[in-house]
């Protein structure tokens, strides 16, 4: 059987100086790099990654995901807009060798990277099993929304499920930790 890293959302509109910035988040992007660096070079100390897919928020048009007067929980101000800088993926994450990224959003809120699809049109679930995929490690922006999400619909899916915390960054300690207990309920590993 075979693992993948989800490397979530490390978009710059979530890394500081973005439109929906997280505290930390251009770090967690550094880091993973270093990590993706690691693996690429497949060398002594490279992590065990069979693949590693990326997901990014790429809103069109997501309706009322977004608003003037966001509430900050079920709506945003304007982020990940298709064709702008902030939608593309932090610099800090470099090398950028995924083996597939994962769209979402287009038309509607969309958290969990399960949720997205390839350009193809493939579901991220679909796409690990073609490759035997039966662990999956997650890591990236926002601990306490989109990387909660991924975690938990990985586990629902049925993958052996890890949330590497020391390569996520969260918006607020109080749901970080909130989101850490959820998915410890849901019988995914934090490590």
């Amino acid at each position: 059987m075979a693992r993948a890293l989800i490397v979530v959302d490390v978009q710059n509109d979530f890394c500081e100086g973005g439109a929906l910035a997280v505290a930390g988040g251009a770090r967690v992007a550094a880091d993973i790099g270093e990590l993706l660096h690691r693996w690429s070079s497949k060398g002594e100390d490279a992590p065990s990654y069979d693949v590693v897919v990326a997901t990014k928020d790429h809103h069109v048009d997501p309706g009322d995901h977004w608003a003037a007067k966001p509430d900050y929980a079920a709506s945003w101000p304007v982020h990940c807009k298709v064709g702008t800088e902030g939608a593309g993926f932090h610099p800090n994450l470099d090398p950028q060798p995924f083996d597939e990224v994962f769209f979402k959003g287009e038309h509607a809120a969309a958290y969990s990277g399960f949720e997205g699809r390839t350009t193809s049109g493939e579901a991220l679930a679909d796409w690990l099993r073609e490759r035997s995929v039966s662990e999956v490690d997650v890591c990236g922006i926002a601990t306490d929304h989109c990387v909660r999400a991924t975690a938990l619909d990985s586990a629902q899916e049925g993958f052996d499920t890890r949330v590497l915390t020391a390569l996520c960054a969260g918006v607020a300690e109080e749901t970080t930790a909130a989101a850490i207990t959820e998915m410890t309920g849901a019988g995914i590993e934090i490590a």
